[in-house]
Parts: structure tokens; C-alpha cells; sequence
């Protein structure tokens, strides 16, 4: 499915927490996520707001924010901002899997065919309880 390049390129803005060792973590954050293949765009707006462009299909906030936590910077967890996280992420993993299913399983098809087969009435199955089918 060809999505438009409206829906594809996200802008975004992560709050970090006012109270850490690091006072400059939108720096910190737009220093490492600069060389990231899907980021087209990153700017500090102040030292604990960073704006960030991103191609979707490429990579999500999520995965942006799993970085951004692991190389110890904390996001504001604030109501507000928890929400809207949320939100961005349900409208981007929409968007990925309208694409065609970025994130499945590459045998999921396979799985529900299965799934399918398992419950539709045909000529291949034993409706015998397994104890009586060891007997005969």
C-alpha cells in the first residue's frame, strides 16, 4: 500500500526532565540521533525540548525514545506528555501496519491461513476423541 508523504514524515517534539546530572539533554539527544537512518531532521528548541522529523516507515517515536532511555536520558512523564506519546504511538504502529505489516511476524499470514483452516468443517477431520483414536 503506497502511503502519501504526508503520513510518512512525523514531526515530533520529546520533552526531557528539567532535574538530571545532564542539563543539555536535547544537545545530548540531537548529537546522537543526527547519523540515525530515518531521522531527517533534529533540532534543540531548548535544553530540555527537542524537535525531531522522521520517516515512519523507517522508524517509529517508540524505537527513538527506547534509544534516547537507553542511552540514559529521561523523557518528562508528565500526564500530558505520556498521553500524547500514546496517542503517537497507536497513530504511527496504524500507519506501519496499513503499510503492510512492518512490524508482523514474517509467517503471520501463514498463522491465520492455519488459524482458518483449523475452523472451517471439511473431510479431513476426526471428530473422535483422541483416547479412541489410540485404539483402532
Amino acid at each position: 500500500m503506497d502511503i502519501p508523504h504526508a503520513e510518512r514524515i512525523k514531526q515530533r517534539e520529546i520533552a526531557f526532565q528539567a532535574i538530571h546530572p545532564n542539563p543539555h539533554q536535547a544537545d545530548t539527544a540531537a548529537r546522537f540521533l543526527n547519523d540515525v537512518d530515518g531521522i531527517l531532521d533534529v533540532r534543540s528548541l531548548s535544553p530540555t525540548q527537542l524537535r525531531i522529523r522522521y520517516d515512519v516507515l523507517k522508524t517509529s517515536l517508540h524505537e527513538i525514545e527506547s534509544a534516547l532511555i537507553e542511552l540514559g536520558l529521561h523523557l518528562d512523564n508528565r500526564l500530558f506528555y505520556r498521553l500524547r506519546r500514546a496517542l503517537h504511538h497507536y497513530t504511527e504502529e496504524t500507519v506501519r501496519a496499513n503499510c503492510g505489516g512492518l512490524n508482523c511476524e514474517s509467517n503471520c499470514t501463514k498463522k491465520l491461513f492455519a488459524k482458518r483452516y483449523e475452523l472451517i468443517e471439511h473431510g479431513c477431520r476426526d471428530d473422535r476423541p483422541e483416547h479412541w483414536r489410540r485404539y483402532l
